[in-house]
């Protein structure tokens, strides 16, 4: 029978010790000691579910990691990693004692083990991605995570079943994928069984039964034909280790969920040869070859062309004795190592302190494709669009495809030649006039395959990529590239156009350019409206984001600003006291009608202030409104309630360069949300659309949010609030 329970409710420091033969420094021996006999005084008298003494978890948690060969400072941040949560020791006890790196640790997977993972809820999702930009900042934390999750799965049993299963779930989720592309396989494995294990127990007993069922054959089978190819490897004096290779519970579940049955997943006789050489590697596949007829397409070259975790080893399936299919892997001890340990085989022991986390950390950016990937985005994007793409594009199955060169890239399932000419270089896809896989001339929207050789054409006079572009590119990588020279192009047009409307309004005043734009005038405008550079101001210009009369205000001193107007033109008499009748507070008045102005849309969060009209009472407008400009006399110090009571309409214009299905997505982004489409009016040009979309809002958070999250759909350019 399968065993389920791997952990050691026994375990003592003298097993742990033992462990320890690969770390000969006696000072980070001596620290390890100290961690376990403050982790033992801090626990003492605590109990886990399962009636064992608590120190039994953290004890278990550093030998899981000692197996992968973790640095002094890891295995102390293992056995110290519950005493913030279950005991009264604080950070500084703990920094104190141990000095920051150590405590760094500790913090780190004491914030992981706080996060909530159950559901899809947008804190849900922030915590996703803390967990993932947890792997940029040091990867340690999230493999101290990985053994800690390993443990506690181990006594899985001991919990409700609702919570085995969200356990099992969240594991395979999250943790497994990470595990897979860091490379741990030893983790990775048993965490797909155990959370099977609990996830689906139906399936994973069914399984286990079939194993059982024929497991005393496969066993003879495994044993003869390891002795037939070591005999032969033996009369080519190739030096040589062979072992019979299990095929893990969840590989198999992988593969009958996929529609194959049990009696068809031919791999289930497996043996691994261990080797000395890469090219031992190739002659003992030659050798077995040779008497063993292979099956072409399961032969896989993955020393030549290593996984994106860094595996490497020559998978081939044979017909062996008596016809049964054999899965045999070669490769050489350095190989399995990585294979087995990961990025945890770039432990380095000659480093201490810092530099072990500077030596991890390096090997992860220079070895693994994801870790770059998470890299380029965590700055770019939004909780939502981070996690969906890390989850769509590192974590899922991706292929693997050629340049020309023999070069490998890595893209995610679905990708398409854009995708690849991006991946390639910016240049490239820029000038990208067409593709051609294996010597066919494909679409642009062609998918992508595993082995697929791809030649990209370009033309340097090419005025470069199409919006349609964006919409048939799987990955955001290569959709920003090409939004991002789109809004180049945009804003090129932006200064242009705001550059000729400047100049027009200097000629109407008479006005010498020169003289308008000497070195105090240029500061001060760019000074007060915050922009960096002359081309910024003609950019906001002509995108009427700023407007003509506010730039002369400034240089003529025409009018101070907005908040200097409100504090000269209110009295010092006391705000009455808010109601939730009047969602617009006027300082000094206490009965007076307020409307909100239509050109500008106020919503609550704004910062605002009012005009006194006549007869009219007050209008409320955004502060950066351009039509109060002229009204500064009649300006009042006006004020959101805090308590406010109802929700305000407002307009954004969205930018888009395409009109198929936009507003459907548009408006599914409002179902089950506070917002509602009030009006839409649609404006279409040559090349693009605009749309004016009126909506009813409670805030401005929740409408940076909305105006975010339609940022993030394709075929969207630009989204901004209009002011009319």
């Amino acid at each position: 029978m399968i065993k389920v329970r791997k952990d050691k409710p026994n375990l003592t420091y003298e097993d742990l010790k033992d462990k320890l033969a690969y770390i000969t420094d006696v000072q980070e021996l001596d620290l390890i000691r100290k961690a376990y006999m403050f982790a033992y005084e801090k626990h003492f008298g605590q109990k886990r579910l399962t009636g064992e003494d608590y120190i039994i978890h953290p004890l278990n948690v550093a030998y899981i990691l000692t197996e992968i060969y973790a640095d002094s400072s890891t295995i102390c941040a293992a056995l110290l990693h519950d005493v913030l949560e279950n005991s009264n020791t604080t950070k500084e006890e703990l920094s104190e004692t141990f000095g920051e790196e150590i405590t760094s640790l500790v913090k780190g997977i004491h914030k992981i083990n706080k996060l909530n993972f159950t559901g899809e809820t947008e804190a849900v999702i922030a915590n996703h991605r803390k967990i993932l930009v947890g792997l940029c900042e040091d990867v340690r934390v999230i493999i101290l995570k990985l053994a800690d999750r390993l443990h506690n799965m181990r006594t899985l049993w001991v919990i409700p079943e609702k919570s085995q299963r969200e356990k099992a779930k969240e594991t395979l989720d999250i943790l497994t994928p990470i595990a897979h592309r860091l490379g741990i396989s030893s983790i990775k494995s048993e965490l797909e069984d155990l959370s099977l294990r609990y996830y689906k127990p139906d399936i994973y007993f069914e399984i286990v039964e079939n194993l059982n069922q024929s497991k005393s054959e496969r066993d003879n089978l495994v044993i003869e034909m390891k002795n037939k190819v070591s005999e032969m490897l033996n009369k080519n004096n190739i030096k040589h280790e062979i072992k019979g290779r299990a095929k893990s519970i969840y590989s198999i579940y992988k593969k009958l969920d996929k529609g194959k049955k049990f009696s068809d997943i031919y791999d289930l006789l497996a043996l691994r040869v261990y080797v000395d050489t890469e090219q031992d590697c190739y002659q003992a596949l030659g050798i077995i070859h040779s008497q063993y007829r292979p099956i072409p397409k399961r032969f896989k070259d993955y020393i030549a062309m290593p996984k994106s975790n860094m595996y490497q080893s020559l998978h081939t399936t044979v017909f062996g004795i008596d016809g049964h299919l054999f899965e045999i892997q070669i490769r050489t001890y350095e190989m399995d190592k990585v294979a087995e340990l990961g990025i945890a085989s770039h432990w380095s022991y000659k480093e201490k302190g810092s530099n072990v986390k500077a030596s991890i950390q390096n090997a992860m950016e220079q070895k693994l494709q994801f870790f770059r990937t998470i890299m380029d985005l965590q700055n770019e994007a939004n909780d939502e669009e981070f996690v969906k793409t890390i989850n769509e594009e590192v974590l899922k199955d991706n292929i693997y495809v050629f340049t020309p060169k023999g070069d490998v890239i890595e893209l995610p399932v679905g990708s398409t030649p854009i995708d690849f000419a991006y991946r390639v270089h910016s240049g490239v896809g820029d000038k990208m006039v067409g593709a051609i896989v294996n010597n066919n001339i494909v679409p642009l929207d062609y998918e992508l395959k595993d082995n697929d050789i791809i030649k990209i054409n370009t033309n340097k006079n090419s005025t470069g990529p199409n919006r349609e572009w964006i919409n048939m590119a799987k990955t955001s990588g290569a959709k920003n590239k090409i939004k991002n020279f789109f809004n180049k192009i945009d804003k090129e047009e932006y200064v242009k156009k705001g550059e000729d409307l400047l100049k027009d309004e200097l000629r109407k005043r008479k006005i010498v350019m020169s003289e308008f734009f000497d070195d105090d005038n240029l500061d001060k405008i760019l000074s007060d409206l915050k922009y960096s550079d002359l081309n910024e101001l003609y950019s906001s210009l002509g995108s009427n984001k700023v407007t003509l009369n506010q730039i002369f205000n400034i240089i003529n001193n025409e009018n101070k600003t907005k908040e200097e107007l409100i504090l000269s033109k209110t009295t010092n008499k006391e705000v009455v006291a808010p109601t939730v009748k009047n969602d617009i507070i006027v300082k000094g008045i206490d009965d007076i009608k307020v409307n909100v102005a239509s050109c500008c849309k106020p919503i609550p969060g704004d910062r605002i202030l009012g005009y006194i009209t006549k007869g009219n009472g007050i209008t409320v407008h955004r502060m950066v409104c351009p039509n109060v400009s002229e009204l500064e006399e009649r300006i009042i110090e006006v004020k959101w309630n805090e308590n406010i009571s109802k929700k305000y309409p407002t307009t954004i214009l969205v930018h888009a360069n395409e009109n198929k299905n936009i507003l459907l997505d548009i408006i599914s982004k409002t179902s089950n949300t506070d917002i509602t489409v009030q009006s839409i009016n649609t404006i279409s040009s040559s090349e693009n659309y605009l749309y004016e979309i009126t909506i009813v809002v409670s805030n401005k958070d929740r409408l940076i949010k909305f105006m975010n999250e339609i940022s993030a759909i394709n075929n969207i350019i630009d989204v901004e609030r209009l002011i009319k």
